[in-house]
This record gives C-alpha cells, sequence and structure tokens, in this order.
C-alpha cells in the first residue's frame, strides 16, 4: 500500500504552458482585431523599392530613393513629442511619432519589412523611420518578438514628395 504514495519522476519534462503555437495565433488573431477594428489606427507605409533605387556598393545607402506604392498598415501610433535641436542656423522643432507595429501581421500577412529611411503618412503629413526596436517578447521567450518599434520624425518639405 505504501507504493501507490512514491513519486516518480517522468521520463520527459511536462510541455509549456500557453506558449504553443495554438496560442501564439489566438494572441495574433486577438491583437489584429483590437488593432484593427477597436482602435482603427492607420498609416500609409511607403516602402522603398530596391529594383529602382541606387544603393552605394559599400555602405548600403540611397541618396535618391525609389519607393513602391503605398501600403495601408494598421498599427498603434504614439504622438511622443517635439524634438528641439538647436544647431548653428538657430533652433529646430520637429513633430515625432512611434509607431507600434504587430510583427506577425505585417511580416506574414502583408510581406512588409519595416526598415530605416522609409515614409510613413500619418493623417495628412509624412514622417521618416529613423531607428527601429522589438521591445516586446511573447509569453517571455527571447525567440518570439510580437511588436515592431518605429520612431519617426517629420520630413522635411522637399525630402518626400508623395501625393
Amino acid at each position: 500500500m505504501a507504493k501507490k504514495n512514491e513519486w516518480t519522476q517522468p521520463t520527459n519534462p511536462p510541455p509549456p504552458l500557453f506558449t504553443g503555437q495554438k496560442e501564439k495565433n489566438f494572441a495574433k488573431q486577438v491583437t489584429d482585431e483590437v488593432v484593427e477594428r477597436v482602435i482603427g489606427q492607420g498609416i500609409f507605409y511607403y516602402p522603398i523599392d530596391p529594383t529602382y533605387t541606387d544603393f552605394h556598393p559599400v555602405y548600403g545607402e540611397a541618396i535618391e530613393k525609389t519607393f513602391l506604392p503605398p501600403v495601408r498598415v494598421y498599427a498603434l501610433i504614439e504622438w511622443t513629442e517635439f524634438l528641439t535641436e538647436t544647431g548653428k542656423y538657430g533652433v529646430d522643432k520637429r513633430q515625432a511619432i512611434t509607431i507600434h507595429f504587430h510583427k506577425r501581421r505585417l511580416t506574414e500577412d502583408q510581406d512588409l519589412y519595416v526598415r530605416e529611411g522609409d515614409f510613413v503618412k500619418y493623417g495628412d503629413i509624412f514622417y521618416e523611420i529613423v531607428s527601429l526596436s522589438e521591445p516586446k517578447q511573447m509569453f517571455g521567450q527571447y525567440d518570439t518578438r510580437v511588436e515592431i518599434a518605429a520612431k519617426c520624425v517629420r520630413a522635411r518639405e522637399g525630402k518626400f514628395n508623395a501625393k
């Protein structure tokens, strides 16, 4: 009778809780619905056309860029502040926003890859993406990033001309 109360260690560890593919797909579905149907903040994303843009062979930069047609993307837009810079020509104030993209929605559903130097249109104003980060993990897993945060500043007049 004492043997029934003895504990034996299982040969394999238990599967992780709430971190399987079904849970990741469910989280994506809920996030898509909230961002697109409840919050509904949209931008137009202007990706660079790598076919017709002449990139520098060493530095990978392009002085004149050619853009593909805009893509409508739903995301969370955070108005950050005015950036104030003091240079040799005086004080310069520029608007800044942070766009929080849902990574899987962009890469899997829209086949879109956010890059620094691309432009977005939010409202009637064009912004240039100046830095990118991936600050959020799903369920604390280091290899599962769920967000792309793009810091953007207002594009100067004449730097980007789109209709």
